[in-house]
Parts: structure tokens; C-alpha cells; sequence
């Protein structure tokens, strides 16, 4: 596992055997969560639409996938985009062959452009809303036969807590409800899917993380030095996905928090750079 992921939680082996859909797994967050879940041995479906080399974006479905049999685990990789629904249920039906069933679901593929209604194209717009919050429903619904078989069934979505501001809102309110559409639908997962045993809850870092979005999208690379690694991420998503019970169900999760829950009192190592870790930017739709 490169250096850039080497997440600072121990591993407990609890998801040794299990089966992790993660989509948007070839890079940034969703493949830092693919690297920390298959360290404990589990089996990850890597879901994303990357299977070709781009020039700006390092890793593919198949990079991936040897860096998750390097790190002990089993993988998968599947070229699936979260729109098609055919798609989607196929790569389910196939992960459930190879692996036996599906035990969590990570919704962490994700679109963004911050502009305003006015400045927003409806492609754009419907292109938000699709990859989004559409995907949690369209995932959610496909697996949630393979979840209930699990035993301790997860989904888990990387949307913010509701914050119905008027300064996150006028800004880019297409975006905004693109992702709290994503944490509405999970809270009604939460409650729907209680009886079953499936766990549903959301995930949003306190800082920003340094990925391609916030290269390309947020602003640039110089940004990374108020950023953390997306390693951050990873650990807090593993907590997560090793609770039990449903202990953690309905609940909007944010990364630091749940992190310091589980004990972690530096959070240096997560930085960026770590000369700047007390100069972070606080990330979207938090105060």
C-alpha cells in the first residue's frame, strides 16, 4: 500500500470475508476506503466507471484492484456507472456470484459543480442529481435483498448533515440538494431497513480532503495544504462499516467525531501537510 494511504487506525480483522460495494472506488476517497477494508481482508467490489488511464486522474478499476489484492484483500472490478440501473444490478448479481452475497454498500461515487440555479446547465443539473442522491436510491434498492442476508448489512453515503443555511443554499443550491437528497434518503433507509438489521448512515469530513474535486472542482492544488488525506476518511468509513448492532443507524456522521469516539486524539498524521495541520479549511455545509 503507498505511503499516501497508510491510514493511522488499527485494523481489527472484523471485515475479514466481507463483501464491500464501493462505487467510485478507482480514486481518491473511494479507493482510500477500498485500500483500509481489504488490509482486514475483505472482498471489494470496486464499482466506478474508470477502466481506462486518463492523463490528470491516476488509477483505474484494474490499478485498484492489484493495490487491494497487495493489501490482503480480494477484489473485484467493474466497470458500472451509478445512472444505468442495468448496470448496476448486474455488478450486484456478479459480486453477490463471486463473493457469495453483499454485506455493505459504499455510496461514494459523487458529481459537483458549485454554481447557482442561474449558472447551472440542466444537464449539469440533472448529472448532480443522477450520480447523488439518485445513486443511494437506485443502490439501496438493488441490494438490499443481499443485505438483509448479511447479518450486519451497511450503507453507508458520503453526504453532509442536513444544514439548511441560506449561505450553503444561495450559492449552489443545485449541489446542495443533490447531497442532502443523498442524506434524506438515508435517513429514511435508516428507518426502513431497522427491522432488517441494515445499518444506514452518512459520512462527511470536517476538513476538506485532498482529492481530485477539490483540485478541479473547489479551487486547485494549493488548496491540499488546508486539506486532509483522504485517509481520514477511510478510517472513520471502517469504524463505520465494523459497528454492530446497528449502532450508528440514522446517524450523520462526521469523520473527526467519530474518529475521536474511537479514540483518536491526533489528527496530525491525517494532514496534508502536517506542518499545517491547524490551519485546515472546514469542508462544505459545516460551521
Amino acid at each position: 500500500m503507498s505511503e499516501e494511504f497508510i491510514t493511522l487506525t488499527k485494523n481489527t480483522g472484523a471485515l475479514k470475508g466481507k463483501t464491500i460495494f464501493i462505487t467510485g472506488a478507482s480514486r481518491g476517497i473511494g479507493r482510500a476506503i477500498a485500500l483500509k477494508c481489504a488490509a482486514d481482508g475483505a472482498n471489494i467490489v470496486i464499482a466506478a466507471k474508470s477502466a481506462e488511464p486518463h492523463p490528470k486522474l491516476p488509477g483505474t478499476i484494474y490499478s485498484v484492484a492489484e493495490e487491494v489484492e497487495a493489501a490482503g484483500g480480494a477484489a473485484l472490478p467493474l466497470q458500472v456507472d451509478v445512472r444505468e440501473e442495468k448496470r448496476v444490478a448486474e455488478a450486484m448479481a456478479e459480486a453477490a456470484e463471486k463473493f457469495g452475497g453483499i454485506d455493505a454498500v459504499v455510496n461514494n461515487a459523487g458529481a459537483i459543480n458549485l454554481t447557482n440555479v442561474e449558472s447551472t446547465p440542466p444537464k449539469r443539473y440533472d448529472l448532480m442529481q443522477s450520480i447523488n442522491s439518485r445513486a443511494v436510491y437506485l443502490t439501496a434498492h438493488l441490494a438490499m435483498p443481499y443485505l438483509k442476508q448479511s447479518g450486519n448489512g451497511h450503507i453507508l453515503s458520503l453526504s453532509p448533515p442536513i444544514n439548511l443555511q441560506p449561505k450553503w443554499l444561495g450559492p449552489f443550491a443545485p449541489y446542495a440538494l443533490s447531497k442532502f437528497g443523498m442524506t434524506v434518503l438515508s435517513m429514511g433507509l435508516a428507518e426502513e431497513l431497522r427491522e432488517a438489521g441494515v445499518s444506514v448512515a452518512t459520512l462527511w469530513p470536517r476538513t476538506l480532503v485532498a482529492t481530485a474535486a477539490i483540485e478541479f472542482a473547489v479551487g486547485n492544488r494549493e488548496m491540499f495544504e488546508q486539506s486532509r488525506k483522504p485517509a481520514v476518511m477511510a478510517d472513520a468509513a471502517y469504524e463505520v462499516l465494523v459497528t454492530e448492532n446497528s449502532a450508528l443507524t440514522g446517524r450523520q456522521l462526521i469523520d473527526e467525531e467519530l474518529l475521536g469516539e474511537r479514540g483518536v486524539e491526533d489528527f496530525t498524521g491525517y494532514a496534508h501537510n502536517p506542518a499545517k495541520a491547524d490551519d485546515l479549511a472546514v469542508d462544505l455545509f459545516l460551521d
